[in-house]
């Protein structure tokens, strides 16, 4: 009998209060923290911005975006993740970045090993499901881009 499940490479990427979970495709790169300060008045989930391939990127806080609070890693823990964009309007915006709290890991999901999970959402969670007994969110890359292109405004 042919099998005909399929496997997914994603990467779990750590935030304060969750793991995030994309497919290795959305992601660019991941490169070690670095960014220069938001400034005075910048949004509250702005960290910052990260001069990357001669582009100057929004470094979005996905715990502040999410109604939490700004958090900067500790020297050595965290790294920034590079993102390709995925809005119909992405030549203005092609990539963002995100602060993680650890070093992102690489995983092969297949159907089977996912569940939905009812979680309580915020504004930049798309879904939380359980990937072989551990909660990962997916977030709302949407929602994540809208963000930064107010940054450019």
């Amino acid at each position: 009998m042919k099998d005909n499940s399929q496997t997914l490479s994603c990467v779990m990427i750590p935030v304060s209060r969750r793991q995030l979970i994309l497919p290795n495709v959305s992601i660019a790169e991941v490169v070690d923290y670095a960014s220069t300060d938001a400034g005075v008045g910048a949004p509250d989930w702005l960290a910052g911005r990260l001069e990357w391939r001669g582009l100057n990127l929004p470094v979005i806080s996905y715990d502040a975006a999410n109604g939490g609070t700004l958090t900067v890693p500790g020297e050595n823990r965290g790294r920034i993740i590079v993102l390709n964009t995925i809005s119909d309007n992405s030549e203005k915006l092609r990539f963002i970045a995100l602060i993680t709290q650890g070093i992102p890991s690489q995983v092969r999901i297949n159907e089977d090993q996912i569940k939905p999970l009812d979680g309580e959402k915020g504004p930049a969670d798309l879904m939380q499901i359980d990937v072989d007994g551990e909660a990962a969110w997916i977030p709302d890359l949407d929602y994540l881009e809208s963000l930064a292109k107010e940054s450019l405004a």
